[in-house]
């Protein structure tokens, strides 16, 4: 055992020695490589990590602690129908604008809480893939078939691969189903109405603050939701201070004295901040600050110091692994974003040249790739917009759509420290080979 261990030291040693000895310092791939992982590591803490992640792991931690277990038993354990468990999980992605990272902390919580493995993979599945607003933008910009195509291999896939997960792991998923018969739910701590609506004010919150700027010509509805989203946010928020104070029973002076300093951080940005991207991390920052101290001081209620205890547990798994997979997928593959691409050390012209056609192997290769890509909140669309104009066939486009916003280095990393390696091996492997085959059917039969 002994010897093992100091082998592996040894390993490690020569690997780390062998990568500096040979690093290519003078090869302009290599720094525009390094270039584009520092460019997609800044972008995204810029970006997503505020404005997404922060409200997604105080979701992830109000599942954990206010979501009562027999809930989540009822809807999504191995004793639920599973027409009503995957159906619930299939679609619930529709009320989220979030994207594969997004969705880890939300998958977390609920398969730790007892959710089945099938229809906790067909919610980790379906989050990213078939949120509202990326079908909107999917049928706005590529046409109404694509949008069509995407929604209804979603929902198809998020069944059939929570259900394949369900069945290959049949033994380990009975093994769980035992434990939890022997588990009694605690009784409700308060309504379900209380506990909906602070729920779905904080996950309205999330939808509204992320919510896309619209395209040039648009002067629909779309337009006119980005043009008024703070002030949307702003009502959502005062509502979440009123379930605060009505629902947790937090000291009502802590709740108003965080929001006023919420509201003060919101107008010195927009006065002293011209980046309208950056403004709001300002007031985003000094609301989770405020909100964290009010749970952790508050004296009455052991629940409350949970949740925000939860949701740093979440943060502190998630957040390292993301930050070391975003990095390596910038490496490898390039960072594009806001008009703006820097290449990585595979390049572009690889992915062009596979992907050109409706073969087999062009959709494999496209789902494989968008595996491992990560894409942000719908820049999938006009990422694939960009492909088709450069020549990407519509078959690829899709295997693109379906495999690359629910998967994507980061993630896997993740779901491999909550699921283990097996697990996570099949699940990618399921999810790129259904992608290529709906890419190919669709490119050459549509």
């Amino acid at each position: 055992m002994e010897r093992s261990k100091e082998l592996k030291i040894l390993l490690w040693m020569v690997a780390l020695f062998a990568a500096a000895f040979f690093l290519p310092p003078g090869s302009e791939r290599f720094m525009t490589a390094i270039a584009a992982s520092l460019d997609l590591v800044r972008w995204y803490a810029r970006e997503h990590v505020v404005m997404c992640l922060l409200p997604a792991f105080f979701i992830a931690g109000a599942i954990a602690v206010f979501v009562s277990q027999g809930a989540v038993l009822k809807y999504f354990g191995a004793n639920a129908p599973k027409w009503l468990s995957y159906s619930v999980a299939a679609v619930s992605g529709g009320i989220l604008a979030v994207c594969s990272c997004t969705i880890l902390p939300l998958f977390t919580s609920i398969y730790k809480r007892g959710a089945g493995l099938g229809p906790a993979i067909a919610f980790l599945y379906s989050g990213p893939a078939i949120s509202i607003l990326s079908i909107i933008l999917t049928a706005r910009i590529l046409g109404p078939g694509m949008g069509l195509a995407r929604v209804v291999g979603a929902v198809l896939f998020a069944v059939v691969i929570g259900l394949a997960m369900s069945f290959v792991f049949r033994r380990e998923e009975q093994a769980r189903k035992e434990e939890r018969m022997n588990i009694a739910p605690p009784p409700e701590k308060r309504p379900l109405w209380q506990t909906s609506l602070h729920f779905f004010t904080l996950v309205l919150m999330l939808v509204f603050a992320n919510w896309g700027a619209p395209a040039a010509a648009d002067n629909g509805l779309w337009s006119g939701i980005f043009a008024c989203k703070w002030y949307i946010v702003g009502a959502l928020s005062l509502l979440l201070c009123g379930a605060l104070v009505g629902i947790l029973k937090l000291h009502p002076a802590r709740v108003a004295l965080g929001a006023a300093a919420t509201a003060g951080a919101a107008l010195l940005a927009h006065l002293r901040i011209d980046d309208a991207a950056l403004a709001p991390l300002v007031p985003t920052i000094v609301a989770v600050a405020a909100l964290s101290h009010a749970l952790l001081r508050d004296e009455r209620s052991e629940e409350n110091r949970e949740w925000a205890l939860a949701s740093w547990g979440f943060a502190k798994q998630i957040l390292p692994l993301l930050a070391i997979g975003v990095a390596t997928a910038g490496f490898l593959l390039g960072s594009t974003h806001d008009g703006t691409s820097v290449a990585g050390i595979v390049p572009d012209a690889w992915v062009a040249w596979a992907v050109g056609s409706d073969s087999l192997r062009s959709n494999f290769f496209a789902s494989f790739t968008g595996a491992f890509m990560y894409f942000a909140t719908l820049t999938e669309v006009p990422i694939i917009q960009g492909l088709m104009a450069s020549g990407m066939g519509k078959g690829p486009a899709l295997a693109l759509l379906l495999a690359g916003p629910s998967l994507s280095l980061p993630n896997m990393l993740v779901i491999r420290g909550v699921l283990g390696t097996k697990k996570t091996a099949v699940y990618v492997t399921l999810v790129v080979a259904m992608a290529t085959l709906a890419g190919y059917v669709y490119g050459n039969l549509l």
